[in-house]
């Protein structure tokens, strides 16, 4: 049976009506350190009623203008090989509509060349936040793995920025130095003004079809505990939310979808906390740049009581 959820408990609309579509995707088939990626869609959708309805930053409630659908999970199906399953995330994405604000919530990360494929089936820009480069062409015996997405994105014909890495291997970055589809803004380098700057610069100069990926791990730990293969170092919260800024004031961008992967919930709840407010600022943003606060209030959070 399939597992609906809520954000922020507001009901779920018509699948046709909703300006912003989430995906809860459960995936866990090739984690290598901690696990618990399975659990991460539910954890972040239901520590989301911990939210305030006013999103601060662009001062007004979201919700009230905007309808959410939160879909059922989509499942893993341990009968499928990989291939098939995720041709399967695919083909169910492709299907959906288009027009409106795709966010798929992981699960790993190996699921982002399938909701990419769905969404942005011509080459276009895959906005990668990472840890590490993922830039392996199979990983204990699965190109499917965690540690392969970007090699499949390549694979695709997108072109890759690449920001926050702070973990790779010899032959990834022999990669990324051959490879003239890859921009690549290593951790410790975006600790200098000039190399931050150019990172907003390129986004900043981006056009046509874009889709964002951000892995948990892209955080500092201290932001966000909860994920399978923590490194030190990372993005502060702000100044992720100051890549967020830079690309939805980017009126040249056609933004197709984005995803969030590879938490782990723990105890303290700290980085689903991050997560789900990360998902309030992606939906505000985007829909602001909009000009959704000038419709009427016939959003998601007029349909409920609170207080």
């Amino acid at each position: 049976m399939s597992i609906t959820h809520n954000f922020l408990d507001m009901p779920n609309a018509a699948v046709a009506q909703a300006d912003i579509l989430v995906l809860p995707i459960p995936l866990e088939r090739t984690v290598s350190f901690k696990p618990g990626t399975a659990n991460a869609p539910a954890a972040i959708l239901e520590i989301s009623n911990q939210l305030e309805f006013y999103e601060e930053d662009r001062g007004w409630s979201p919700f009230k203008h905007l309808l959410i659908s939160v879909l059922p999970e989509y499942a893993d199906d341990q009968s499928l090989a990989a291939a098939d399953w995720h041709k399967g995330l695919t083909d169910f994405v492709t299907a959906l509509p288009a027009e409106n604000l795709f966010i798929g919530l992981g699960g790993e990360h190996s699921l982002t060349p399938a909701l990419v494929t769905g969404r942005m089936p011509e080459p276009g820009t895959v906005i990668f936040l990472d840890a590490h480069a993922d830039l392996r062409r199979s990983y204990e015996g699965s190109r499917f793995s965690h540690a392969c997405p970007v090699t499949r994105l390549l694979a695709q014909g997108h072109r890759i920025i690449m920001g926050g890495i702070r973990s790779l291997f010899e032959s990834e970055m022999e990669q990324i130095e051959r490879e003239s589809r890859i921009t690549l803004f290593l951790d410790r380098d975006l600790q200098n003004p000039a190399q931050w700057a150019s990172l907003l610069a390129t986004i900043n100069s981006l056009e046509g079809p874009v889709y964002l990926s951000i892995d948990m791990d892209a955080f500092d730990p201290a932001v966000a505990p909860g994920v399978g293969t923590p490194q030190p170092g990372g993005f502060s919260w702000y100044q992720v939310l100051e890549i967020l800024d830079t690309l939805f004031a980017c009126e040249s961008v056609d933004l197709r979808g984005v995803d969030i992967v590879e938490l782990v919930p723990e105890a303290s709840r700290v980085a689903e906390m991050t997560a789900t407010k990360l998902m309030m600022k992606i939906m505000s943003f985007w829909a602001y740049g909009k000009g959704y606060h000038r419709r009427p209030c016939q959003g998601s959070q007029m349909l409920i009581d609170y207080e």
